[in-house]
């Protein structure tokens, strides 16, 4: 299913409220791919994007993976442009195709960028869990329908598909497999009270979703992030939670955002990640073979 079919199946009659998905009838064994696109350009863009950005945000909790990151300074220093490079790298197969040139030239990235680095297996294959894991529990609690055995399916294939494209062992079968993974790995990992370099990472992320809104809102981003952080999170990076009034207010927010959108006409056009305002590193276009980071002589991190 190509994306211009999709436009006309979008553009069936409206209803008051949107109670099915586009994906009904596809088959996720053989069609996880478009599944997974359809969920995330058309049925939930905003919900899929803003998971992700939080997924990657759990992985810099674990020492590891935000002292790698705080030792590179590529979050202090330039963390729109490390935002917009990962942001833009995962979703050109997504909409193109893992065999595509440019899928194929994105994945080349991905993986020249993580060859750099003495990154184990163990920790890879965590930031590919949370990457399964934490879109569908954000579209369970504050989606604007829930997803289907067959869409969490679809999901959980696609990434096992980037998994073996990344060359990660151990990639597990299933869901539930992956959230076993996720949760068991971050009750090993995360550190009480975070470490140093996982407290600037955090902060420096923190820093940058602020900057995507308007200034007059720009105060209320911490705590509203802070709001939606389950306690072990927020215990790894340090942080303290918001107040309970608070936490509940943007909680409710978020549910009351999902309950508006089903209300809303069928999306007409796919919704890309790199088309949204706050990818702001490339106004002009960027060549995939120039995106991320280039290592200048040997690896830059001390091992």
């Amino acid at each position: 299913m190509t994306l211009s079919t999709l436009t006309s199946k979008a553009l069936a009659p409206k209803t008051w409220k949107n109670t099915t998905s586009l994906t009904a009838g596809m088959d996720p064994e053989a069609q996880y791919h478009e599944i997974y696109r359809v969920l995330a350009t058309y049925e939930f863009p905003w919900d899929i994007m803003q998971s992700l950005s939080f997924a990657l945000f759990r992985t810099y909790a674990v020492p590891s993976v935000g002292e790698l990151l705080d030792e590179t300074r590529e979050f202090r220093d330039r963390a729109q442009k490390r935002y917009d490079d990962t942001a833009i790298l995962l979703e050109i197969p997504m909409i193109n195709g893992f065999d595509s040139r440019d899928g194929k030239s994105a994945i080349r990235r991905i993986n020249q960028m993580h060859k750099m680095y003495d990154i184990p297996n163990e920790d890879m294959l965590y930031v590919l869990a949370t990457f399964v894991v934490v879109p569908v529990r954000w579209i369970a609690d504050y989606g604007w329908r829930q997803l289907t055995a067959d869409e969490i399916r679809a999901m959980t294939l696609y990434y096992r598909a980037l998994g073996r494209h990344m060359a990660i062992k151990n990639v597990p079968e299933t869901y539930d497999e992956f959230a076993t993974l996720m949760d068991s790995y971050e009750a090993e990992h995360y550190v009480s009270g975070g470490t140093p370099g996982v407290r600037r990472t955090g902060d420096a992320t923190m820093d940058l979703f602020a900057s995507f809104y308007l200034k007059p809102v720009r105060p209320l981003i911490n705590p509203f992030s802070r709001a939606v952080m389950d306690d072990p999170l927020l215990d790894a990076f340090g942080y303290r939670a918001p107040h309970r009034l608070f936490r509940a207010a943007s909680i409710a927010g978020l549910k009351l955002r999902g309950k508006a959108v089903a209300y809303l006409p069928k999306r007409r056009r796919p919704q890309l990640i790199q088309d949204m305002a706050r990818v702001k590193s490339y106004p002009d276009g960027f060549q995939i073979d120039a995106l991320g980071t280039f290592a200048k002589s040997g690896c830059p991190v001390k091992h």
